[in-house]
């Protein structure tokens, strides 16, 4: 019996499969889909909500820069040390040099303060605000008319 068509030649291919049949494995979610953020950039879009939030009632925060960091550095070389023994929320850096001036958040110290995304929200929106007071001379109250309350 003549056979027409040639034998495959005996060459590697890439695995479709596993050995069990069940094919690869995928993301377990798709790329638009919040489950598929980082707990970093779902902090950092916490803190963009604040910002957004202050901005519509203090324009000028737009010349602002809002940085999110994973923890806040002790500087041996000024001996420099939280006098109050308690690690800080966020912090400000002025203007200098040409550079505007810089409201920072620290996200691990507030997510260890935190247990809920809304817990935490309110905490990130509570030290956005109190930075933002400090950098223009007010009351957290005068920033915004809703600070303190739960």
């Amino acid at each position: 019996m003549d056979n027409p068509v040639p034998p495959r030649a005996a060459e590697p291919r890439p695995r479709r499969r596993d050995r069990h049949g069940r094919g690869m494995r995928g993301p377990v979610a798709p790329p638009q889909v919040p489950l598929s953020a980082s707990r970093g950039e779902v902090f950092a879009d916490l803190v963009q909500d604040s910002v957004e939030r202050l901005e519509r009632r203090w324009p000028q925060l737009a010349d602002i820069e809002f940085l999110v960091l994973e923890v806040p550095r002790l500087d041996p070389a000024r001996d420099e040390g939280w006098a109050d023994e308690t690690v800080p929320l966020g912090g400000t850096i002025p203007a200098h040099e040409g550079r505007p001036s810089r409201v920072v958040v620290y996200r691990r110290p507030v997510e260890i303060r935190t247990k809920g995304r809304d817990e935490r929200a309110a905490l990130v929106h509570e030290v956005v605000v109190e930075q933002v007071a400090e950098l223009l001379g007010l009351t957290p109250e005068t920033v915004d008319p809703r600070y303190g309350e739960d």
